[in-house]
């Protein structure tokens, strides 16, 4: 279940009539339980509690109803009872139908409410269903239910109004909720008069029956585009007339309002029965997007961009040096004014603004330091300079687009009500102003510079060409000559696999006139370059939030030195993270945050999130491509590495549909009766079968071998299949290999005596990279590298920590695993030339490592590398091993990861130094 469906399945719940003893089970499907694991709680298989009458699962909740007026003492009990901690409940809580108390025994967090509100807070329990959730999210439930039923209404509006569905329709469909939305605003904030609200207008206009209510809604739209004077010559009805006036582009338009049927008119009444005072338009744009977009709505509720993550991007770039700068006005009057003088020419941009977050909080953050300025000036309730229009945006969609306006709008006058009061507010609030500054267009094919010029006031939207200039687009003007640009936002990723037709014609704009290896780039890649070459001619910062892998592996030498280039460096960064939206653990992608400037500070500042989750900072001289402290060196692949390591090969590719491999089972009964093709049959290692120890064989034969293979009939079946398979491919590089079905497509080598496997993508929880010891009787499958009868103490290296971070800095990461490559991340990594008494101190930490793992046969390296469950010996075997290696580098033992990291960046500088001097 999604956050949505929760809290339309906890409010269903807290509108029941109260049942003490099913409300623990009716709770828990609430929270997405299913039945099977709910019976299994009912009968007690499962229930671990040991208060009487109470619900205990482990790893989630421990629930109790209670007597009337025993809500505290239940929840003590739950809190003193021994089976919470044992069987770690995050929850405890406790009911009796009219009190709800809970508390996160984690966090010492609690709510206590009125039964019937607790849905109210189902934000608290999201934790529950798996759901990520901090303080913000809980914060937004408001958000989260008013989504659910937006989207209700919209999906019943659509379905009563099929045309409305169409491409030519979509566009009213979503200007029509964009109204409705600031309705129920305006109506529960004073913006409408208290005389005059929204919802009881048209609930009480359409009470005879669902068959007016659009008609109803057309006239109160019509109203709100009509000025006062203007009214009793355009006919506005009575009933109609006390609504102020509008529009600002808003009520402008086409003004037609869908059919409603009798439960669409019930959706709207509830929708507006809501306190939208409690929108939160920090996020409420991302999830009102959610509502109107079809892709996005089957993870409706996973949109909330958090704060904090926004802030990462924010605070670095200039929200920080702001705060500094007013810390160190103290209460000089001057330097305040200064401060606020300076604050009121910056322009934010964010070129990929989606429903403006990055926007809406630039704007808040901004406005606080403001209020903070007024109030040590004596001039508290002083009007904003900060202009609305000084924060633009670009979004490829209209509808997110206008949402993002709207956004700005409330927040401005939300930020009103706080600093200034409601009553200036309000003055100040209607006409909507009518200009539209955020920019519907292709942001890869429009002129940044068009749309937030550095300087002056004057804006003439252009694109790159003729033909990409938005030609209804408004040209807003600025209200004061620019001072700084701070360039902002989070643009779609995109890897080059997964790119349409257009959207790599947007990266061959940029970079095809740039570099020949353009189509290997991420789609942000684009964002990156367009900000460098946007800070060529100004002293514009950039901050983007991009995927890791645009700072690892193959991209890094095609998109780097194209940016530094520009004369920009990396200012400051934020390594690898979870991008953390609202929902499960599993979800979000992983990402980098890369500060880029053509005036970095001399000192650099990289985060990193910490053990807690909250940022860690290091200062640094220089940050490289890699988002190290270091030199800007750039890892290219080697063929082949300039020592004497082990060559390390792709295993062997079958492209046979299936047709080589058995189980231990198919295997067993093709012996029984044909013992004779034993020697035909050898065990094959996968990517599953090498670290978690499933059993599979394959067919493998040489050329001499294929007369009395097919001899067996099953033998010669299979061979047969592959041939058709391989005939029929749409592959062209596939169909030669027909020719010899009997054999794998690409073999690459095949052992004498033994093999060391390591697995191409592996879990980045291991401590270690999965690297094993194979006989000459295994084939390595192509999920896999081997290196072939190499010495064992190239295994000493590559299961070392050393290893383990340079490939995971140097090599792609598929989100946060490892994706192994040998020639970025074997035959680069910096390796000091190594004696015959280090090789043999390495031999003997590998075979140390093996002998720990075989006492624990037959557990697989899925279990003995499991964090949480490694075993005391083997853990033992790999810190000598570290210890060992480690020493061989600078003669005792790294501190940590960022020193192993500056270390091998200098020796592999050092190292293609003295290659292109050879």
């Amino acid at each position: 279940m999604n956050p949505v469906e929760i809290a339309d399945a906890v409010t269903e719940l807290a509108q029941q009539p109260f049942d003490a003893s099913e409300f623990p089970f009716q709770f828990l499907a609430a929270f997405g339980n299913k039945k099977t694991a709910i019976d299994r709680l009912r009968k007690g298989n499962t229930n671990h509690s040991d208060v009487p009458g109470a619900v205990l699962q482990r790893s989630n909740i421990h629930i109790a109803t209670a007597a009337p007026g025993e809500v505290v003492d239940t929840l003590t009990a739950l809190s003193k009872s021994p089976k919470t901690a044992s069987q770690k409940a995050r929850f405890i809580l406790a009911t009796d139908g009219q009190e709800l108390q809970a508390e996160d025994v984690t966090t010492g967090e609690t709510i206590a409410c009125d039964y019937v509100d607790f849905a109210d807070h189902f934000g608290f329990l999201l934790p529950l269903a798996g759901i990520t959730t901090v303080a913000q999210i809980r914060e937004s439930s408001f958000d989260i239910r008013a989504t659910g039923r937006l989207n209700k209404l919209y999906v019943t509006l659509l379905q009563d109004n099929p045309e409305w569905a169409s491409a030519d329709r979509r566009a009213d469909m979503n200007h029509f909720m964009a109204r409705l939305i600031f309705c129920f605003f305006a109506e529960d904030t004073d913006i409408f008069h208290a005389g005059y609200k929204f919802t009881e207008t048209v609930e009480r206009m359409s009470g005879g029956g669902a068959d007016n209510t659009h008609e109803v809604i057309a006239e109160l739209f019509r109203a709100m585009n009509t000025p006062l004077k203007d009214r009793e010559a355009a006919g506005i009805k009575t009933w109609a007339n006390g609504f102020p006036y509008v529009n600002g582009q808003l009520f402008s338009g086409n003004i037609d309002v869908p059919r409603f049927s009798r439960t669409a008119r019930g959706y709207l009444i509830h929708i507006g029965n809501l306190d939208w005072t409690k929108i939160n338009p920090d996020i409420f744009g991302s999830m009102i997007q959610a509502v109107a977009d079809d892709e996005e709505r089957g993870a409706l509720g996973m949109h909330y961009t958090s704060v904090p993550n926004i802030l990462k991007v924010l605070n670095p770039l200039f929200l920080d040096d702001l705060r500094n700068h007013l810390e160190e006005a103290g209460d000089n009057a001057r330097k305040l004014l200064n401060l606020r003088s300076r604050m009121a020419k910056i322009r934010v941009f964010d070129p990929a603004c989606g429903s403006g977050n990055f926007l809406v909080i630039a704007y808040k953050e901004m406005r606080a330091i403001e209020a903070e300025i007024n109030k040590r000036r004596g001039e508290p309730d002083r009007r904003s300079d900060i202009p609305l229009t000084n924060f633009r945006g670009i979004e490829l969609r209209d509808f997110p687009a206008e949402i993002a306006r709207l956004a700005l709008i409330i927040a401005e006058y939300q930020c009103d009500v706080l600093y200034r009061g409601q009553k200036e507010a309000l003055a100040e609030f209607l006409p909507l102003d009518s200009q539209n500054w955020i920019t519907c267009g292709n942001a890869l094919r429009l002129d940044w510079l068009s749309i937030c010029p550095p300087t002056g006031t004057g804006v003439k939207v252009r694109g790159d060409d003729l033909f990409e200039t938005p030609l209804d687009q408004s040209e807003i003007d600025f209200d004061n000559a620019g001072g700084e640009t701070y360039i902002c936002g989070n643009p779609p990723y995109l890897g080059s696999t997964w790119q349409d037709a257009e959207q790599k014609e947007d990266l061959k704009r940029i970079f095809g006139q740039r570099t020949k290896s353009w189509k290997s780039l991420d789609y942000v890649a684009g964002w990156l370059m367009k900000a460098a070459d946007y800070g060529r001619i100004t002293n514009a910062k950039s901050a983007l939030v991009s995927t890791n892998s645009v700072c690892q592996g193959q991209q890094v030498p095609i998109l780097w030195p194209l940016i530094f280039g520009t004369g920009h460096q990396i200012a400051f960064a934020h390594t690898s993270f979870r991008w953390a939206n609202l929902a499960s653990n599993k979800a979000g992608v992983t990402v980098v945050i890369v500060g880029i400037s053509n005036s970095p500070p001399d000192v650099r500042m990289l985060f990193s999130d910490g053990p807690s989750g909250a940022s860690v900072a290091k200062e640094a001289a220089n940050i490289n491509a890699y988002l190290v402290a270091g030199r800007n060196v750039i890892v290219a692949p080697l063929s082949k590495a300039n020592d004497d390591r082990a060559l390390m090969e792709w295993g062997n590719k079958p492209t046979d549909g299936g047709n080589f491999f058995f189980t231990p089972e198919e295997r067993g009964k093709l012996l029984e009766n044909a013992p004779e093709a034993d020697p035909f049959l050898k065990r094959f290692l996968g990517a599953q079968e090498f670290i978690r120890g499933e059993g599979r064989y394959c067919l493998w034969l040489e050329d001499a071998d294929r007369e009395n293979a097919e001899r067996i009939p099953e033998l010669r079946s299979r061979i047969e299949n592959v041939a058709k398979v391989r005939a029929e491919s749409k592959a062209a590089e596939t169909r030669p290999a027909a020719a010899f079905p009997h054999r794998f497509r690409q073999i690459q080598s095949v052992a004498k005596s033994s093999s060391l496997v390591v697995a191409r993508v592996s879990s980045e929880h291991r401590e270690f990279l999965p690297i094993g010891l194979e006989n000459q009787r295994t084939i390595i499958g192509d999920r896999n590298f081997a290196l072939y009868d190499a010495p064992l103490w190239n295994m000493a290296v590559i299961a070392s920590r050393l290893h383990w971070v340079w490939v995971g800095t140097v090599c792609v990461r598929l989100e946060m695993r490892f994706s192994y490559s040998n020639t970025l991340g074997w035959n680069t990594f910096p390796l000091p030339k190594l004696t015959e008494q280090n090789k043999t101190d390495l031999t003997a930490c590998a075979e140390n490592i093996l002998l720990a793992r075989e006492a624990h046969f037959p557990a697989t390296i899925a279990d003995l590398y499991d964090p949480e469950a490694m075993p005391e010996n083997l853990r033992r075997a790999h810190e000598e091993n570290d210890e060992t290696l480690e020493r061989i580098y600078i003669g005792r033992r790294f501190k940590n990861d960022t020193q192993r990291l500056e270390k091998l960046f200098e020796l592999y500088t050092r190292m293609t130094a003295k290659g292109k001097a050879a």
